[in-house]
């Protein structure tokens, strides 16, 4: 029986390593995969996913608009697929995770999601919520923070490192926007 499943974690966990690998595997096995990443993540160039250790693949590109139940239908109508895997799905609306969960459900396609759980202020995104509202399985990719435990928040910084308190919700970028941190330290950096 597919699942839909939702891979989380703070920056930096090798989200995108993992989703990759996920892929290789199938595709050595012969199985045909169908890969999404979110229009709006353009780091790369648009309909890439690369992780931070040099890993990439070619991949869709949903946008709010993306209506997932239908295009992967339409993929696996042409191609059967073995699996659909999704990077950056905290991108993802309410309604395309629901979509997702139908892929699962109604053609039996297993849904591999990876995506950060929360914003630079602590808060969920609106793909993530509804993951952990939704998915079949939860599961932590973990990292850490300076001090050792476990990484749990996402700080947005400067470009002297300083922390970033408030703007929009999305901002694009890697290392160079973002650290990593446990709770306490993330605590304090917004506390100034």
């Amino acid at each position: 029986m597919a699942k839909l499943y939702f891979y989380y974690s703070s920056m930096n966990a090798g989200k995108s390593a993992t989703l990759l690998q996920s892929d290789f595997n199938y595709r050595e096995r012969g199985m045909d995969t169908m890969l999404w990443t979110a229009a709006l993540d353009d780091r790369y160039g648009g309909g890439r996913i690369v992780s931070r250790i040099g890993l990439e693949a070619r991949a869709h590109l949903f946008d709010g608009d993306t209506d997932m139940l239908a295009a992967v239908a339409a993929q696996h109508d042409a191609t059967p697929l073995s699996c659909v895997l999704v990077d950056e799905a905290q991108f993802l609306s309410e309604a395309q995770v629901w979509q997702l969960g139908d892929v699962a459900d109604r053609i039996g396609v297993p849904v591999l999601c990876y995506g950060i759980r929360t914003d630079f202020q602590g808060q969920l995104f609106s793909g993530s919520a509804a993951l952990l509202a939704l998915a079949d399985v939860l599961s932590e990719i973990k990292t850490v923070c300076d001090c050792g435990r476990k990484a749990t928040m996402n700080l947005r910084v400067d470009g002297q490192g300083r922390a970033i308190r408030q703007g929009d919700q999305t901002e694009i970028g890697g290392n160079d926007r973002y650290v990593a941190l446990c709770r306490r330290h993330f605590v304090a950096q917004m506390r100034g």
